[in-house]
């Protein structure tokens, strides 16, 4: 494998970190990485209102006139302080993942680090695409699915209750449309590689049908195969990327 020495002598440089130094560093971008969510908490708070409306539409559209009730006084201000700080996170985003990148980057070599800008556009977008994917079709088929079996009874929905729900879907969801993002990350350490993520997809598939099922709020296997099936998509994806930008580092090695 044909590398630069420059690369080689940078990385070496780079791995002469203590562990201390690596802790003091994983402090540091923790720090921003909070700070950012904080400042964008309160931005959001502005707003909190039309926030609660906007997560409220998928259960709103299933009780018609009928509003979210709340069982203590408190409720309402906690609901307000949980969804500002979830809308944070995903205002946010960028910058905690622009921290994540600094984090990894000095394992990586000089031609490697120029991913940086494709990194941050392409991490912040499937993290807003997977919130998107939950908001828009997941929660939506969820609640359908649950209010068809509860018209033979007075439905009472908590606030709390269907708040704690969606933010729980939207974020899982988020999280995991990062998939190719981490299989980018570990192709390019040269942790893993795309011929060993094929080999192993049949327990690609069994994990990715384990973690729907946890991250489903409903037993049936067609909730089930919208929640698995982008997961899926994605890992494939991930192949695809890991072939693509890993192949150069791993080019020579034996794999396997």
């Amino acid at each position: 494998m044909d590398t630069d020495p420059r690369d080689d002598n940078e990385l070496a440089t780079s791995g002469k970190m203590s562990f201390l130094d690596h802790l003091d560093e994983l402090r540091r971008r923790i720090i921003v990485a909070i700070a950012a969510v904080g400042i964008s908490f309160v931005a959001c708070w502005i707003f909190h209102e039309k926030i609660f409306e906007f997560l409220s539409v998928p259960i709103t559209q299933h009780l018609g006139d009928r509003k979210l009730t709340y069982l203590k006084p408190t409720e309402p201000f906690m609901i307000y302080m949980k969804v500002s700080f979830y809308a944070g996170i995903f205002v946010a985003s960028p910058v905690i993942l622009w921290q994540v990148w600094l984090f990894i980057a000095p394992g990586l070599y000089a031609r490697e680090k120029r991913y940086a800008i494709p990194f941050l556009l392409s991490s912040s977008i499937l993290f807003i695409l997977g919130g998107v994917f939950a908001y828009a079709i997941g929660l939506p088929m969820a609640l359908n699915f649950l209010t068809n079996f509860g018209r033979a009874f007075q439905e009472i929905v908590t606030a709390t209750y269907y708040i704690d729900f969606a933010l729980l879907v939207i974020l899982g969801c988020a999280i995991i449309f990062e998939i190719p993002i981490v299989i980018f990350v570990l192709s390019v350490m040269g942790i893993t590689n795309a011929r060993f993520l094929w080999r192993n997809l049949r327990y690609a598939v069994l994990i990715i049908f384990i973690v729907a099922a946890i991250l489903t709020p409903t037993p049936d296997i067609v909730n089930l195969l919208v929640f698995a099936t982008p997961m899926l998509l994605l890992y494939l994806l991930g192949i695809l990327v890991a072939w693509i930008f890993g192949k150069k580092r791993l080019k020579g090695e034996d794999s396997d």
